[in-house]
C-alpha cells in the first residue's frame, strides 16, 4: 500500500491558565501537525511539540523541516516500509527531535491502520492502564491547595509540583499538601532544573517523611556526577529528564552508581517512538524504571506515548496530562481518562478522530 501524500499544518491553542516552572511561564502551546494519506483513503496522523529550550527545536522549524522535500519524497513509498522510512529520517533529520517525532508518528499510525491493529498490540502489551500524574505550577501555598482541590475532586490521586526557584518555599508546599491531604494522594516533585546540589539536600531533608514518590531532573543537564555524592537511598527516587534526550545520554547514566534510578521518556526529546523504544531497552537492562512525560501537547501524541509506555514492561508512572492544558484538541479519541487513570482500546492505529 503505497502513501498518496504527506500535510503537515500547524496550531497555535491557548492553556486553559498559564502556568510556571523553573525556568519559563507559559500561556500557549503551538502544536505542528503531520498527516499521512494511503492510497486506500487511511489517514495517519503525528504531532509535536518541541521545547526549543531543551532540545533546541522549535515548532517554526518543525514546520519547515516538514515542508521540505524529503518528507514531500515519502510520497508514492510503501507503507510496509515504515520502519525503513523512519530511520531514513531519523539520519536526515539528525537532533532534531519534534521533526523525527511528527514523521514517526504519523507513519506508526498509518501503518498500523493497514493492519488493523493497535500500535500498543504491534510491539505487544505489557501494561493495560496506570494513573496519571497532573500538575500543579509554582504558586504559593494557598493557590497550590486550591488546585489540588480541583484535581482531587475530578477523581486524580498523583500531583506533580513544580519546584525550583525558591527551596523553603517548595518544601512549604508540598508539606501542607501532606497535611492537608494525607496518604490520599501520592505526590511527586518536578524541580526542573532549578536546584544546586545543597538546594536539594536541603529539600531531601525537610520532605523526607513527607512520602515523596520522585523527583524530577533536580540539577541542571550536565551536572549530573553531582548527584552521586548522595547516598544511594536518596539517589533511588530521583528520575532524569532533561538529561535523558536519547539513548546515547541513557546508556551514559546508566552505569553504576547511577545519578538516576528512573528515567523520564518524552517522545518530543527522543524523536517518537522509535527513540522512546531505544530509551526503554537501555533502561530495562539496567533496571531503571520508566516514567513517561509530556510536554503541552496534542491527544495525538499523549495517545503514542501511551501506546508505547503500555509495551513496556518496566513502565512504571505517567504524566500524560499534557492535552488536559489546551482548551481545544482538534482531534478525538486515542485514549480514555477514568478515575485519574489512563486506557487506551482496541481501536487500530492510534483509534484518533479528526474533529
Amino acid at each position: 500500500m503505497k502513501i498518496k501524500s504527506v500535510r503537515p499544518y500547524t496550531r497555535k491553542l491557548p492553556l486553559v491558565k498559564p502556568y510556571t516552572i523553573a525556568y519559563h511561564t507559559f500561556s500557549d502551546a503551538e502544536l505542528v501537525f503531520l498527516e499521512i494519506q494511503l492510497e486506500n483513503g487511511i489517514v495517519g496522523m503525528g504531532s509535536a511539540s518541541p521545547a526549543a529550550f531543551v532540545v533546541g527545536e522549535d515548532a517554526g522549524q518543525t514546520m519547515e523541516n516538514l515542508g521540505s522535500a524529503f518528507v514531500r519524497d515519502i510520497t508514492g513509498k510503501d507503507i510496509r516500509n515504515f520502519q525503513q522510512i523512519i530511520y531514513d529520517s531519523r539520519q536526515h533529520f539528525h537532533r532534531l527531535p519534534g521533526t523525527q517525532a511528527a514523521v514517526d508518528l504519523a507513519l506508526h499510525d498509518a501503518f498500523c491502520q493497514w493492519l488493523g491493529i493497535p500500535v500498543v498490540d504491534f510491539y505487544g502489551r505489557k501494561v493495560n492502564g496506570l494513573p496519571t500524574s497532573v500538575t500543579i505550577g509554582i504558586k504559593d501555598v494557598r493557590e497550590t491547595l486550591q488546585e489540588a482541590e480541583a484535581y482531587i475532586s475530578s477523581g486524580f490521586r498523583i500531583l506533580k509540583v513544580k519546584t525550583g526557584i525558591q527551596v523553603t518555599e517548595d518544601m512549604e508546599r508540598v508539606i501542607k499538601l501532606r497535611e492537608r491531604f494525607g496518604e490520599h494522594i501520592r505526590i511527586r516533585v518536578d524541580a526542573n532544573q532549578g536546584y544546586s546540589l545543597a538546594d536539594l539536600r536541603k529539600f531531601i531533608n525537610g520532605t523526607r517523611n513527607m512520602g515523596l514518590e520522585l523527583i524530577e531532573q533536580p540539577l541542571p543537564a550536565g551536572r549530573e556526577a553531582e548527584l552521586l555524592e548522595l547516598d544511594e537511598s536518596d539517589r533511588l527516587y530521583l528520575a532524569g529528564d532533561e538529561s535523558i534526550k536519547d539513548a546515547g545520554a541513557a546508556l551514559e547514566y546508566s552505569s553504576r552508581p547511577q545519578p538516576f534510578h528512573i528515567y523520564n521518556i518524552k517522545l518530543m526529546k527522543c524523536g517518537g517512538i522509535t527513540g522512546a523504544l531505544e530509551i526503554a531497552q537501555v533502561a530495562r537492562l539496567a533496571d531503571i524504571d520508566l516514567f513517561w512525560g509530556c510536554n503541552d501537547e496534542s491527544i495525538v501524541s499523549i495517545t503514542a506515548a501511551l501506546h508505547v509506555a503500555y509495551a513496556c514492561p518496566h513502565t512504571r508512572y505517567l504524566d500524560l496530562d499534557g492535552s488536559f492544558d489546551l482548551i481545544e484538541n482538534s482531534v478525538s479519541g486515542g485514549f480514555i481518562l477514568k478515575d485519574g487513570h489512563l486506557f487506551i482500546g482496541d481501536q487500530p492505529g492510534f483509534g484518533i478522530t479528526r474533529i
